[in-house]
């Protein structure tokens, strides 16, 4: 089923996987991660893609296990900026091929360790849903950033680029990870004046170990809330209760944004079903309340 189609009906409840590095494990090492968190009855799965191409088989293998095997719908991440139109194109035919109809286009950051011509063929997410839409008939989903995207000088600016999303066929998007909910507010206020009129799904990613603290302070440019630090900075060299301090925090963060009317909630698992069933456990009963 296409995703946009259950959007109309009610909110979702999702998680996020990603194929593991052939390096430390198979990709069938993750088939029973996504049978533990079947047991939570997500709308979709999305699965991610690396964003140089490399194990893209890995990905779709993974999609085809949910499609086949649990009463998710999986959401193929497709990242552009290193791959030529016939790498699209042999991509798009392989989801056909295995009835996997679900996509998020993304263009994907340059890797630093990436060597060539990188955006050489797809520029922008809208160029790459531009070229599926040619051919293809699929149900298509983009990303979003509650505070704008890092290399836009505004959010004004940010926001045009989603609208073209949009009008390239773009049917809802889901948010990358972000710990001030006011964010997300800002966001769906800004986005309806700018004409968006798909869902904005929240994606919530866990803080669970004070390593996850360091990447995100360094790499993904959200803002971490003066509450959420002071915990960080007291309990960073116990494991155990910056566990607790992630897992509460996230529980706060998806009851606020689910109480003033978010499009669903979308879970960043990093692979780990006990996060995702630790969350749910704690909130099923408003999550059974609002998103089913």
């Amino acid at each position: 089923m296409r995703i946009s189609e259950i959007l109309k009906k009610k909110k979702t409840f999702s998680f996020e996987v990603f194929p593991p590095k052939p390096q430390n494990s198979k990709v069938g090492d993750i088939f029973g991660t996504l049978d533990a968190l079947q047991q939570y009855k997500p709308d979709f799965i999305s699965v991610t893609f690396k964003s140089t191409g490399d194990y893209a088989d890995d990905t779709i293998k993974i999609a085809s296990y949910i499609h086949k095997n649990t009463t998710a719908e999986p959401l193929v991440h497709l990242t552009c900026g290193a791959l030529s139109k016939t790498d699209v194109e042999r991509v798009a035919r392989v989801l056909e091929e295995e009835k996997l109809e679900n996509v998020l286009a993304l263009r994907g950051d340059r890797p630093a360790d990436y060597v060539g011509d990188y955006l050489k063929h797809f520029h922008h997410a809208s160029d790459l849903m531009e070229f599926l839409r040619q051919k293809h008939d699929f149900c298509l989903a983009g990303a979003c950033y509650a505070e704008g995207h890092i290399e836009c000088d505004s959010l004004y600016q940010d926001l045009v680029n989603l609208k073209i999303k949009q009008d390239m066929g773009a049917e809802f998007f889901i948010t990358q990870l972000f710990y001030d909910n006011n964010y997300y507010y800002r966001l769906v206020r800004a986005a309806k004046k700018m004409g968006i009129t798909v869902p904005l799904i929240p994606g919530i990613m866990p803080l669970i170990s004070a390593t996850m603290f360091s990447k995100i302070m360094n790499m993904a440019g959200a803002t971490i809330p003066f509450e959420l630090r002071v915990l960080f900075d007291r309990f960073r060299e116990d494991k155990k209760a910056m566990y607790e301090i992630g897992i509460a925090y996230s529980v706060t963060q998806i009851l606020e944004l689910l109480a003033n009317d978010a499009d669903g909630i979308h879970i960043y698992t990093m692979n780990n079903a006990r996060v995702a069933g630790d969350i749910y456990e704690r909130i099923n009963n408003v999550i059974e309340k609002e998103l089913r």
